[in-house]
């Protein structure tokens, strides 16, 4: 989940673009338009205080809030840990949050994935709501708690592609420690400038995305 850290240059405007760009080749970006208020199921305290603490720190990185409460919907950001997807629909009141979540069940034990997110919108399609679901395999149980939970912290903190990061990780090891990767540092803090819409759905965002990184040559 993470590699080495390498030398790395700033994110191109294509490549900006690339990670706002879904499988059907729809560009849409859009960032969290509210507070966040987090909650955590499934596992130890230590583990929710590694998970608050990552999204506090990406809060502080883009200027965004926390909350303690949302008075819309209470918490907004909600990350579920299984073992298996099969507890999904024995979950209470989950199937009143996420439709078809039988459906849903079925098709990620069908494909054997080990994490999925589902996003809600506002009016102005802003993120007003995420749900963050993690089977622990073997895979993602070999993961040290902090790098896991950086790493969906900052999945959850955007609507990237859904082919983001299938290719090259947005963290890296420096000293033997998860760190997010300056490029995708810069792209975040940019992305929350209020200049900025919280929803856009023309590639050109990606430029104005890449004008305020800080890292143009």
């Amino acid at each position: 989940m993470t590699q080495n850290m390498p030398q790395i240059e700033p994110l191109s405007p294509d490549a900006i673009e690339t990670l706002f760009t879904r499988g059907d080749g729809q560009f849409l970006f859009a960032r969290w338009g509210r507070p966040i208020v987090p909650v955590v199921f499934g596992v130890t305290d230590e583990t929710v205080a590694i998970l608050k603490g990552a999204i506090e720190a990406l809060c502080v990185l883009t200027g965004h809030k926390m909350a303690e409460t949302d008075p819309e919907l209470g918490v907004n950001l909600m990350v579920f840990f299984v073992r298996d997807w099969a507890e999904l629909p024995v979950t209470p009141n989950l199937d009143r949050l996420i439709p078809d979540l039988g459906a849903l069940t079925d098709r990620l034990q069908a494909a054997e994935a080990n994490q999925y997110r589902i996003f809600r919108f506002d009016e102005s399609g802003a993120i007003k709501a995420c749900f963050a679901f993690l089977r622990m395999d073997d895979e993602l149980a070999q993961v040290p708690a902090d790098t896991l939970a950086l790493n969906q912290m900052v999945q959850a903190l955007l609507l990237w592609s859904d082919k983001a990061f299938t290719d090259a990780s947005p963290l890296a090891l420096l000293e033997g420690r998860a760190v997010l990767r300056p490029d995708v540092a810069d792209l975040m803090r940019a992305a929350y400038d209020p200049v900025l819409p919280a929803m856009a759905q023309d590639p050109s965002h990606a430029l104005r995305l890449f004008a305020r990184t800080g890292r143009v040559q």
